[in-house]
């Protein structure tokens, strides 16, 4: 009965969370980690609420690091824990987050277009063409594999 009484709060909070309201989403979440302390989603998305909702950084990243170490084969916990340190001002732990992600579960199309969100792009090459000029494209493409063969 806890059970799904923890999982009706859960996705209720998921929900909330989902349409942009991370206040109403907290109470929610908070009672699905009460009943269930150690289930990695709830933390997760638990730790998301409160970094959305009530700016605590350090709480909120406790929580998604936790649901990571429960367990680490969920591509939305690396998403929800990126989502938290951009959000705190951590932006190279969030692309370091990502790229670990990408590393293990290949580059899917949440985690790469979750990556180039928050990544800083760098100005074009040629500045008196378009970004998407095909010199600036390729130019740009030879510059990024250079620079990572640098690094």
């Amino acid at each position: 009965m806890k059970e799904s009484n923890a999982l009706i709060q859960f996705k209720d909070g998921v929900e909330l969370l989902k349409n942009g309201y991370p206040k109403d989403a907290l109470p929610h979440l908070r009672n699905a980690v009460e009943i269930e302390s150690q289930n990695p989603y709830y933390l997760s998305f638990f730790g998301l609420a409160v970094a959305r909702a009530e700016k605590k950084w350090n709480e909120a990243t406790h929580l998604c690091e936790t649901a990571l170490q429960l367990k680490g084969k969920e591509p939305q916990f690396h998403l929800n824990l990126a989502e938290v340190y951009v959000a705190a001002g951590r932006r190279a732990s969030a692309i370091a987050t990502l790229e670990r992600a990408i590393e293990n579960f290949g580059p899917t199309a949440r985690l790469t277009k979750a990556r180039s969100r928050i990544e800083k792009r760098q100005a074009p090459v040629l500045p008196f063409l378009k970004r998407d000029h095909v010199l600036n494209k390729s130019l740009g493409r030879l510059r990024h594999r250079a620079a990572k063969r640098s690094a």
